[in-house]
């Protein structure tokens, strides 16, 4: 498969219209691969400013996950090393108790196995968040998967959604700080050589 097949695919899904009229914002499907990155960073879906960026992460999210990693920008954003292909290409909207809707549900069966078939380096994948992993792994606790991180090893890392509401998990789960980031930190590393 070929970086400019690829290319081309990923064109199609940046054209993509399927749930236009669903999207408060309109399409603006966001996603970083390439044909011979190693990890793989499968998330939920942009938020509003990943939605105004054209780019993964770019929000605070993206600092505490890159912090997590220990991952300047530079490495992050090499999608020849590091894909990011979310759960959800868009931006999905927001719940009216506050937070994203969940990813669309036409987005990841239309496109994810078609993008993936051209990614055959991937060593490590993250799934951050419960979306990522109850597609990937089926229905869970993603407090459970993430203690129990060394069981889906190497294939797979779960984590949990580095939002805001995630502060308050990290102090309960000091756990999460001595055992898995370091996990997390040298698979990563292994992945990338």
């Amino acid at each position: 498969m070929s970086e400019e097949a690829l290319d081309a695919l990923v064109r199609e899904i940046r054209a993509c219209t399927v749930c236009a009229g669903e999207l408060p914002l309109g399409p603006r499907p966001v996603l970083h691969v390439s044909t011979t990155a190693r990890l793989l960073v499968a998330g939920q879906a942009p938020g509003t400013k990943v939605h105004a960026s054209g780019q993964s992460f770019t929000d605070a999210s993206g600092d505490r996950l890159r912090e997590w990693l220990q991952m300047d920008h530079a490495t992050f954003y090499d999608a020849r090393r590091v894909a990011i292909l979310p759960m959800g290409f868009c931006y999905p909207g927001r719940l009216p108790r506050g937070g994203d809707r969940p990813p669309r549900p036409e987005c990841a069966p239309l496109w994810r196995d078609r993008v993936l078939a051209f990614m055959p380096d991937i060593r490590l994948t993250l799934l951050v968040g419960a979306y990522a992993q109850n597609h990937v792994l089926g229905p869970g606790n993603v407090t459970a998967r993430v203690r129990d991180f060394r069981s889906f090893l190497p294939r797979y890392f779960p984590l949990p959604h580095p939002s805001w509401r995630t502060t308050g998990w990290e102090r309960r789960s000091p756990w999460f700080g001595e055992d898995v980031l370091p996990a997390l930190r040298e698979a990563v590393r292994q992945a990338l050589i």
